[in-house]
């Protein structure tokens, strides 16, 4: 039977794909306990108005670049679970999800029963990754050192940065968070000296590297140790 008071919120700017993902969730959350959402902004939204027990996040939607929506909400909501679902079945890829604080990873290529069955192993606090995929083997250095380097940007950071890669200037993004110019220049110079970047440029250089699931040092700085 379906649990009355679960609250999962899908994200994905797909209707066909939020419809399959809610027909998943049948027998497991209630229709009404079933949050949708066609945009990072909306998810963020959402979950501040209301605590959730489960995220199914798209990589891929209006707002977000590569893992940047993903280690924004670890950040911003580290007790919410979140199952990446994503197009994308590289293996690097899936396994950078789970370093970076997912839960688990559904391919959309999978039946409905399979992301059922997904779904339910992360709410009773497990987690689940297609089952060809190997996660015992250490993370090479250079994905430990990008963890590291985005792990330690506050949630404020990340949104700076995922506005950065969008071309948004200063004043824009003053604009859009609701706070003063001084304090985006300070967010800025947090991040350039966490990623280890000198520039605007090598910063979002650095985020389109995340979202291509590659990491590189900028031009002029060492690669990671």
């Amino acid at each position: 039977m379906a649990d009355p008071d679960l609250r999962i919120l899908v994200a994905d700017d797909h209707p066909l794909v939020r419809g399959a993902l809610k027909q998943a969730l049948q027998g497991i959350a209630s229709e009404g306990g079933i949050t949708e959402a066609g945009a990072f902004d909306d998810v963020s939204k959402i979950l501040a108005e209301a605590d959730q027990d489960l995220v199914l996040l798209d990589l891929t939607m209006p707002g977000v670049q590569g893992f940047s929506g993903l280690i924004y909400l670890r950040a911003q909501h580290p007790a919410t679970p979140v199952i990446v679902v994503s197009g994308n079945e590289d293996r690097a890829i899936i396994r950078r999800c789970i370093e970076f604080g997912a839960s688990g990873f559904i391919p959309k290529s999978v039946d409905v029963e399979t992301m059922r069955t997904a779904i339910r192993a992360v709410l009773e606090g497990g987690s689940w990754t297609p089952p060809d995929v190997d996660l015992s083997t250490p993370a090479d250095k250079e994905t430990s050192e990008l963890v590291r380097r985005l792990g330690s940007l506050t949630p404020q950071q990340v949104r700076v940065l995922m506005m950065l890669s969008e071309g948004l200037l200063n004043k824009q993004i003053a604009y859009e968070l609701g706070v003063s110019e001084a304090t985006v220049k300070a967010h800025v110079s947090a991040i350039l000296q966490k990623l280890g970047v000198e520039s605007r440029t090598q910063a979002v250089i650095a985020a389109s590297k995340i979202a291509a699931g590659q990491w590189q040092a900028a031009p002029g700085q060492a690669q990671p140790a």
